[in-house]
């Protein structure tokens, strides 16, 4: 019987967020492939199809907004989880309306960014993820 570990895909500008989500993650049975900025993060989902790309929002060059958009208009179906610092609840809505299955707040808690995982790599999902 084969078996295939599920795909994640973490784009962050930060190398100190990459490792740690990539030791966690692949300890927690993924197979994770890193990008540093939305550019190179495009390529990678070309190249990896993950079933699930974590991505921050405030990244130099193209941002998460802008790098979600171009996914969106390759038709790549990938879920998308945008990772956020407090006071960018526009920017999380505008991450809503372009598709993103849900999002996280940093500094975040592993645990609760585990099972936010699950739940979108399993297909659950939030109601409505829209903040007023």
């Amino acid at each position: 019987m084969i078996t295939t570990k599920p795909v994640v895909l973490v784009i962050d500008d930060q190398p100190g967020i990459r490792r740690l989500l990539m030791e966690v993650l692949s300890e927690e049975g993924y197979s994770v492939f890193e990008a540093a900025n939305g550019y190179d993060g495009i390529q990678k989902a070309k190249d990896t199809h993950p079933g699930l790309i974590l991505m921050d929002m405030k990244m130099p060059g193209m941002d998460g907004i802008e790098t979600l958009r171009e996914l969106r208009r390759l038709e790549m179906g990938e879920k998308v989880v945008m990772m956020t610092a407090y006071g960018e609840l526009d920017l999380v809505n505008e991450a809503k309306e372009l598709g993103a299955v849900d999002y996280i707040t940093k500094p975040f808690d592993i645990v609760s960014l585990c099972q936010l995982i699950q739940r979108n790599i399993t297909g659950t999902k939030l109601s409505d993820l829209l903040i007023s």
